[in-house]
């Protein structure tokens, strides 16, 4: 009983060990990622938020800070002028239950991956930050951005009404 595991692990080492290393040498070269690849980043759309905080009512954690105040004209229906919108990106679990609570499809995961910080409070992103950032949603909830997140290059942003439903 021993023995034959001891077989199965060692011939998984010596498959590997005759096989050519796979190396991306990641500042120069980034590994593309698959499209419902749910990353280290949020991507909101203001247009579409109505500050009804439902984000940060189904987050585990408690991780979404959301400030309102009225709007300045009454006929909007509904919607609020957002003074504070923050993530705290150092505690978050990346569940995406903020997205999927979201009713008006303003929130979504990124599918970017480089947001290192060497303070915890350079890990908070603020509402200058998701309003000035590229837009490239991730595929995970979503499945109909799938044929979207494969065309993403540097300098490409995908505008609110292809992130619909």
């Amino acid at each position: 009983m021993y023995g034959l595991g001891l077989l199965k692990g060692l011939s998984v080492t010596i498959r590997y060990a005759f096989k050519k290393p796979f190396t991306v040498q990641y500042p120069e070269t980034k590994l593309k990622t698959q499209p419902r690849y749910r990353g280290y980043e949020f991507v909101w759309y203001e247009d579409r938020c109505t500050g009804c905080a439902s984000c940060a009512k189904y987050c585990p954690l408690g991780i979404i800070k959301i400030v309102t105040k009225r709007a300045p004209e009454a006929n909007i229906g509904g919607k609020y002028a957002l003074d504070i919108f923050d993530i705290d990106t150092g505690r978050c679990m990346f569940c995406a239950l903020c997205v999927e609570a979201c009713p008006y499809d303003a929130l979504f995961m990124g599918v970017n991956y480089e947001r290192a910080s060497y303070t915890r409070g350079g890990l908070v992103v603020h509402i200058d930050e998701l309003r000035n950032a590229k837009k490239m949603p991730s595929a995970f909830l979503r499945p109909n951005l799938e044929v979207q997140a494969g065309k993403y290059t540097e300098e490409s942003s995908l505008n609110p009404n292809e992130a619909g439903r």
